[in-house]
């Protein structure tokens, strides 16, 4: 689970070999480990366990997104010598209103009824931190999605599915929640969790080789 940084270190004897760096997920989110394995990056899980609905955040969604990944990713941080940890979160965004995870059946209907018909943002924050050095780099993703008209009797089915229940905005685009999308500007890894292009440039930037 490591992965070469395109730094050399002399070794005994005067060969060369280059330095690994271990990359390790501060999230529990299966989305985000599939999409991790999907590209070929290994990894390690270890969650990064924060109280989010007491954190203490300011600024835009973009800038709370970002908080939120850089907590996770810090407090995993923390507990380690060694490794690049990546931490992120996902938040939906409708007429300035932030949605989260849904917390009941009547909650997932008024998300996914706002959410019909009309565009949304999804953002993600992502959190880079090297627990050796203590360097830290946090960047975002925004993908616009607009959703088709739901009826109340679609909306009732996709809630019945259990499938919002652990989703910002309360829909799985990568799941039965596909059927209801009319477009998408943007990138797609993102609105499922993870935006591995924007992942992939910041790993760059410390030095990580993904394919290379």
């Amino acid at each position: 689970m490591y992965f070469h940084t395109g730094k050399s270190t002399e070794k005994a004897g005067g060969s060369q070999s280059s330095r690994m760096t271990t990359i390790i997920l501060a999230s529990s989110s299966p989305r985000r480990r599939e999409l991790l394995s999907q590209v070929g990056i290994p990894f390690e899980v270890v969650p990064g366990n924060i109280d989010e609905e007491n954190a203490e955040l300011a600024g835009t969604p973009e800038q709370k997104a970002e908080q939120l990944a850089y907590m996770k990713a810090a407090a995993v941080a923390a507990r380690l010598k060694n490794g690049l940890v990546l931490g992120a979160d996902t938040i939906v965004v409708c007429d300035d209103e932030i949605f989260g995870k849904p917390v009941s059946g009547e909650d997932a209907r008024r998300m996914l009824k706002k959410l019909g018909g009309r565009e949304h943002q999804v953002i993600t924050g992502v959190a880079l931190v090297d627990a050796s050095s203590g360097r830290t780099r946090t960047a975002h993703e925004v993908t616009t999605v607009r959703f088709s008209v739901m009826t109340d009797r679609e909306i009732d089915a996709y809630i019945s599915s259990g499938e919002p229940f652990d989703k910002a905005g309360g829909y799985a685009i990568q799941g039965r929640a596909a059927i209801f999308v009319e477009s998408l500007d943007g990138c797609y890894s993102n609105v499922v969790g993870l935006p591995l292009r924007r992942l992939y440039r910041m790993l760059k930037d410390f030095g990580v080789s993904v394919c290379e």
